[in-house]
């Protein structure tokens, strides 16, 4: 019986031709890269219980364009596997699953993009621009309060409206933030579509989606597939990094809960901001902001200082700029609640504001579609894993 490294060999040995994809199948270099690896892995599957990539990759033989995107969107990129790994760099084989899958993540947002001209801000959405965006947009409306004569006012203070009427905010935001949803929506659909017969093409049971929303709401696969976590700059395992997520996510979405509750306050039931304590929208905005806050400068903070090889560093700027803008939104919340009956109201609501324009902005072309495309994948994948394997299937 062949060794495991006879094996693997054998399987590099013969990628280009047992492996390779059909003429008409163009990979780009980084695919290309993606299927090299896939192929050393599922000779090995050493990693096999870490998480759903490894056992979607036991269903496949050859890894297509569509398959590759599909992988790639299902790593959490934990790094437990490369940590793991014997023949990750400096091996010859250079097997680095985490980096490789990052930047086919990255060539996915940009592929399905919409419009497909606006693909390439995904490549200039860092840490700069998402600052200058969000300054130059809070410059913008300081000159406008200013020009009015009402940018520090003390007779206006308490209410944001008397500065911004309520139309003229919903004129500002809705159009831009129904685009960004719409584009966004556009974009994850193209992928569903190219994903869907490469995963069985098998129709959404109720059991696959309540299984991944399971997976999505509890950030499964961060925990590097055996409950103690993540690597960062080390190889020390921490659940650091899935609780910081955790905090950002559902700080953000208790956030967003507050302002469509807010909304509707406003609509149905003639409640008109600014609601204070103990409202429901208050409260979930107060927990929400203090739960981004400390959720975002976590996320930070590990995002610097984590091994440079258990990623794309060409996304660091990406993942920063997103990071800040979460951050700025929640700080200039939670200091605008607190200055609310202060001659400073005015400057903080045009930051604030800056901050939450900027993110409608670039929420289709940021990391923020990083958490769309993984939930299409992880549904994809709840759905495949329910099928016959077509690999024991055919009596390989």
């Amino acid at each position: 019986m062949k060794s495991l490294q006879a094996l693997i060999n054998d399987a590099c040995n013969t990628e280009l031709h047992a492996h390779s994809p059909s003429p008409t199948v163009h990979h780009t270099r980084n695919e290309q890269e993606v299927d090299r690896i896939m192929t050393i892995c599922n000779a090995c599957r050493y990693c096999e219980g870490f998480c759903a990539v490894f056992p979607a990759m036991t269903r496949r033989l050859m890894f297509e364009p569509a398959d590759v995107h599909y992988l790639a969107n299902l790593c959490h990129n934990c790094g437990a596997c490369l940590h793991a790994c014997q023949y990750a760099p400096p091996h010859e084989f250079a097997v680095n699953v985490p980096q490789a899958m990052a930047k086919v993540r990255a060539q996915t947002y940009t592929q399905y993009a919409w419009p497909k001209s606006l693909g390439k801000l995904y490549e200039r959405n860092g840490l700069v621009m998402s600052i200058a965006l969000t300054l130059g947009l809070a410059l913008f409306l300081i000159l406008a309060l200013a020009l009015n004569g009402t940018l520090w006012d003390a007779a206006l203070a308490g209410d944001f409206y008397n500065l911004f009427p309520h139309n003229l905010l919903v004129g500002m935001f809705a159009p831009v933030f129904l685009f960004a949803v719409f584009a966004l929506g556009k974009g994850v659909h193209g992928f569903w579509v190219e994903i869907t017969p490469a995963t069985s093409g098998a129709p959404v049971s109720r059991t696959a989606a309540a299984e991944a929303t399971h997976s999505v709401l509890k950030l499964k696969y961060l925990d590097g597939g055996h409950g103690k976590g993540c690597h960062n700059e080390d190889d020390a395992y921490t659940l650091s990094r899935r609780r910081f997520h955790h905090l950002t996510f559902y700080g953000f979405m208790l956030c967003f809960a507050a302002t469509s509750l807010g909304t509707i306050y406003h609509y149905l039931f003639d409640m008109v901001a600014p609601y204070d304590f103990p409202s429901l929208p208050k409260l979930l905005g107060s927990v929400g902001g203090v739960s981004l806050c400390i959720g975002t400068a976590g996320l930070g903070y590990l995002n610097v200082r984590r091994d440079p090889a258990q990623g794309d560093q060409q996304q660091k700027p990406m993942d920063l700029g997103f990071i800040a803008l979460l951050f700025l939104i929640s700080t200039s919340g939670l200091a605008l609640w607190l200055a609310r009956a202060t001659p400073a109201m005015g400057v903080l609501l045009c930051l604030h504001l800056g901050a939450v324009m900027a993110l409608f902005v670039t929420l289709p072309y940021g990391k923020f579609a990083h958490g769309i495309f993984r939930s299409a994948s992880l549904l994809r994948y709840a759905i495949e894993k329910r099928q016959p394997n077509p690999i024991r299937a055919g009596g390989d």
